[in-house]
């Protein structure tokens, strides 16, 4: 097992996500400090509180459903987040995230978003026992 961390992956001209931890949740919260990530590389501080529930017909269109709903509350609430809360039971997520308004003096965004995809969709345990959750997201 390694720490809970994220990363980037190339795609094409897209970006992956990749959030890997020891729980379900984990990995889908560090899948989300990616998805911020590929936004700016400038610290965003946890002012306010966004929650967010959803439920999905199975683990990966879930993943892709909670990254779709952390772009739109960042759309159309102007918001970047730096925390995350997760709570999975079976295909039900609740979660909170933590952010406050961009601030293109601050925050210096690089891109845009547009949405988290199908293509590079993985949701797995791994034989190391930690779990990993990704997919690429179109910028």
């Amino acid at each position: 097992m390694v720490s809970p961390h994220w990363e980037h992956f190339h795609h094409e001209s897209d970006i992956g996500v990749r959030g890997q931890g020891p729980t379900l949740e984990t990995a889908f919260e560090q899948a989300a400090h990616a998805l911020t990530a590929v936004i700016t590389e400038e610290p965003v501080s946890p002012r306010s509180i966004v929650e967010i529930s959803l439920e999905s017909p199975d683990l990966e269109f879930l993943l892709v459903d909670w990254l779709n709903a952390l772009i739109f509350d960042m759309a159309t609430r102007s918001m970047l987040f730096c925390r995350f809360e997760v709570e999975l039971d079976g295909t039900h997520l609740k979660a909170k995230a933590w952010g406050e308004p961009v601030s293109v003096e601050k925050h210096h965004p690089a891109v845009e978003v547009k949405g988290a995809t199908l293509s590079e969709l993985k949701v797995q345990q791994l034989q190391d026992g930690d779990w990993l959750a990704q997919c690429v997201v179109d910028v």
